[in-house]
């Protein structure tokens, strides 16, 4: 006997149809955008730092952790603000009638939240060429040898940040599990994250990490490595060039005081780690900082 199933249709509640620019931003404290309008959506998400954002008429200053949106086309401009800023831009197109919930929109994010950000940056990174610092990029340059399926993670992971948002605005309850692509062992490396990002100055061993959260070396070890595709001392050192990278902008330590800062041997150990994570040499990423613009693009 032949079954009868009901096929149902799911839902779409928010679709984005293209991904039309993503930019990493990472100035000096006299950044300056003057503005531009588009027929696209723009989220701007603030990692470091703090800018002073205008969007058609309204003023916001926005800081560490905090998320924007532009509308289709309303102008707006960012500047610094009494920082180095590095700040997320991702522009997209979607029609769905929900997008309306995020005009005029700006919020803090939580960790959870924060997380498909994370995602987002990371498939952007492996799947794009991205070009730093680049506020004139038109047009997005696949990588020759991207991962199959990168550019699918990146409009998903931006459809599942979209939705929690919109339960979020909405007061609708929120589950206490973490979304699909969370599980608890993606919640301690976030855990792991925070208490490097915490500690970069301070030379913060895998034993502390051990200590303070209460499991061993070998499981936290090999958690992150299958989670991130990275050790725990290969994350840590990244976060100490981005650590790095702020002090350079800020442009208050020489490369020998931010060197002995951040515990490197010596300068020229630095100077060679900032080179292979960065791709560039301290002193080119800092003649790489100044950008003004005096007028709409």
């Amino acid at each position: 006997m032949k079954a009868t199933y009901i096929k149902t249709q799911p839902k779409c509640v928010i679709n984005v149809s293209k991904i039309v620019t993503i930019h990493d931003y990472e100035f000096d404290k006299t950044f300056t955008f003057a503005g531009e309008s588009h027929d696209f959506w723009e989220l701007v998400y603030i990692d470091r730092g703090q800018v002073l954002v205008q969007r058609d008429q309204e003023e916001i200053t926005l800081g560490q952790g905090e998320i924007l949106f532009h509308a289709p086309n309303e102008f707006h401009s960012i500047r610094a603000l009494d920082s180095s800023p590095n700040f997320f831009v991702l522009s997209f197109v979607s029609n769905s009638p929900s997008m309306q919930y995020f005009e005029k929109y700006h919020t803090p994010l939580d960790s959870t939240l924060r997380s498909f950000l994370s995602s987002i940056i990371k498939e952007s990174e492996r799947t794009y060429e991205l070009q730093k610092n680049n506020p004139h990029l038109k047009k997005l340059v696949k990588r020759q040898h991207a991962p199959i399926g990168g550019e699918q993670l990146i409009k998903t992971y931006l459809e599942q940040l979209l939705i929690f948002l919109m339960r979020r605005i909405t007061k609708e309850q929120e589950s206490d599990v973490f979304p699909t692509k969370e599980t608890m062992e993606n919640h301690l490396v976030t855990e792991i994250r925070d208490l490097i990002r915490t500690h970069t100055e301070e030379g913060l061993r895998i034993s502390d990490i051990c200590a303070s959260l209460g499991y061993s070396k070998s499981y936290l070890s090999r958690l992150f490595k299958e989670q991130t595709g990275e050790t725990i001392a290969g994350y840590a050192t990244r976060e100490k060039i981005k650590r790095a990278k702020l002090m350079i902008r800020e442009g208050e330590w020489n490369f020998t005081q931010i060197s002995d800062r951040l515990s490197f041997d010596n300068p020229q150990y630095f100077s060679r780690v900032f080179k292979r994570v960065t791709g560039m040499s301290p002193t080119e990423f800092k003649q790489s900082l100044k950008y003004h613009n005096t007028g709409n693009e």
